[in-house]
């Protein structure tokens, strides 16, 4: 296992350190974010254009991108290259 995964609604102590971060090729390729903890793994997500569904009922529709932490970058701006082969 390369470490533990983390998401968005794990609490975050106020005063917990950030650091820059780079996104490499894919569709977010070359987007600056900050994260905490430095996990292995982000998702990127983007919303599709729905049509409206058949008996009035709406949809969201997301396409969601996983980019891998470089392990090799030591300090910041820490890198995620992009995995094509993720869902």
């Amino acid at each position: 296992m390369l470490g533990a995964m983390d998401d968005a609604t794990t609490p975050r102590p106020a005063d917990a350190a950030t650091e820059p971060a780079v996104l490499d090729d894919g569709p977010a390729a070359g987007l600056r974010l900050r994260v905490t903890g430095r996990p292995a793994i982000l998702q990127v997500t983007r919303a599709c254009e729905a049509e409206q569904a058949s008996g009035g009922r709406e949809f969201g529709v997301t396409e969601v991108y996983v980019y891998r932490r470089d392990w090799r970058v030591k300090r910041p701006p820490l890198r995620y290259g992009y995995d094509p082969a993720s869902p």
